[in-house]
């Protein structure tokens, strides 16, 4: 087994069927840190679904390389054309199955949500976005690309990581169930 310097490492995934952007940020503590990020270039290949093939090894590539203990992938924005939601959601799909290949759990989060999480605002711009992390990460701005696919990934991943941070909250809030948690509570 590799000795890790990171307690935790998490991959975020922004699907795109031109650009997919990925990021990946480790956890020492309660310390996040850029690992890397960058994108998936898919404009060259004429066919859908070598485009498939070509994200499927890339983000099964990034899983070996990096052993992300977790993945947060942006669910498909839906907009009005369907036959771009159908693409969008099969290269969603492709990379979800190249994490779950390797047992790598998944969480999705919506692109507002995480937005909110990065910035405080799910109306957010990608600059925006870009420019919060880049500062919470303390990211040199010669690190990085002129893609905000890859920021938008690795703010996936931050989301995820400022989620998995924040208390499970009770499924139910009824005095019933209060009691029958807290028997001690009772005078």
């Amino acid at each position: 087994m590799m000795d890790r310097k990171w307690d935790k490492v998490i991959i975020g995934i922004d699907p795109g069927t031109n650009v997919m952007g990925y990021g990946l940020i480790g956890v020492r503590g309660k310390q996040p840190s850029m690992i890397a990020m960058g994108v998936i270039r898919l404009s060259k290949f004429e066919s859908h679904y070598l485009r498939l093939a070509r994200i499927y090894e890339r983000v099964l590539g990034l899983v070996e390389e990096f052993l992300p203990d977790e993945m947060a992938i942006e669910a498909p924005f839906f907009g009005k054309n369907v036959q771009s939601m159908l693409k969008l959601g099969r290269a969603q799909g492709v990379a979800m199955a190249a994490a779950l290949s390797r047992q790598v759990p998944i969480t999705e989060y919506e692109p507002r949500k995480i937005k909110m999480a990065i910035t405080g605002n799910g109306a957010a711009s990608k600059e925006q976005v870009r420019e919060m992390l880049r500062r919470m990460l303390s990211i040199p701005t010669e690190d990085l690309i002129p893609e905000l696919d890859s920021t938008d990934a690795l703010a996936a991943a931050l989301c995820h990581f400022y989620e998995s941070q924040r208390p499970a909250v009770a499924k139910s809030t009824s005095w019933k169930d209060f009691i029958a948690r807290h028997p001690d509570k009772l005078v």
